[in-house]
């Protein structure tokens, strides 16, 4: 799906959102980018898809060794939850550290 994006809907209802959305920094070492990208493709997106209250999750090509995820929950407990399943030092995925999580109320869309 290189070069495609795919949208989804995110339910909105205009007057404050149940949905919520968890915004991952995470550091990516330069030296192990190809083992990073593969272990996302391969465990960490379809892990978290099929997590339960999972609306839609975009992940953005590393900048200065800085990545950055945004991924959408039927709530902020779904959100949470989720989040609070991230441990700092067991990322799957080689040469990926955990910087910091943000969950936040979705207020709109376009």
């Amino acid at each position: 799906m290189h070069g495609q994006l795919e949208t989804a809907t995110i339910p909105y209802s205009g007057e404050g959102s149940a949905v919520h959305a968890n915004v991952v920094f995470v550091n990516v070492d330069a030296g192990q980018a190809d083992p990073a990208r593969r272990g996302l493709h391969e465990h960490v997106i379809p892990r978290i898809s099929q997590t339960a209250g999972f609306v839609a999750g975009y992940w953005l090509e590393p900048v200065d060794g800085k990545g950055i995820s945004v991924t959408f929950w039927e709530s902020e407990q779904a959100a949470r939850d989720a989040a609070g399943r991230i441990q700092p030092d067991s990322s799957p995925t080689t040469g990926v550290k955990l910087d910091r999580i943000e969950t936040r109320e979705v207020i709109g869309q376009a």
